[in-house]
């Protein structure tokens, strides 16, 4: 069963965005692929972010989180926030917007308040009230058939 539901869910394009939060002065993050858009009014997401994170823990605290959607050339910071441990921002570009971490160059940007948080199996899915939404203009990361790529028009890809 695990691995039929592995390959089911492998065959879903998901968008690839960093979930970032402040511990008060050091920035954290991890890549997340389970993330979607929740309400419209008002504005609100969910994400769900792996019981054992380091992240779920700063995020139980502080109450907030940024989404970074991931651009489409950005599979390598997708990498380096997937990895354990603390020095994920290290060579990182990366700013201050709404006092959380804001990664350089992503496609989409979300800062949240955190309505509450579900527990859902091994992770806990945490519904974010929509503060503040910037887009870019990079085509957005996805995941699919377990390998990163982008979204292509129907019209385009028939070719």
């Amino acid at each position: 069963m695990t691995d039929a539901f592995l390959d089911v869910m492998a065959a879903v394009p998901t968008p690839v965005s960093v979930v970032t939060a402040m511990d008060g002065t050091r920035p954290h993050g991890t890549t997340v692929s389970a993330f979607a858009s929740l309400s419209l009014d008002p504005p609100m997401v969910l994400v769900a972010l792996d019981r054992g994170s380091d992240l779920l823990k700063i995020v139980r605290e502080q109450r907030r989180c940024g989404l970074n959607v991931l651009a489409c050339a950005q599979s390598d910071l997708a990498k380096v926030f997937a990895r354990k441990g603390a020095a994920k921002f290290t060579g990182v570009r990366w700013y201050s917007e709404d006092g959380l971490p804001r990664l350089d160059g992503v496609c989409g940007w979300l800062s949240c308040n955190v309505a509450d948080l579900v527990d859902g199996g091994d992770h806990v899915v945490a519904l974010g009230t929509v503060i503040s939404a910037q887009v870019g203009n990079p085509a957005p990361l996805t995941y699919h058939a377990r390998e990163f790529g982008t979204h292509i028009a129907l019209d385009r890809a028939v070719r």
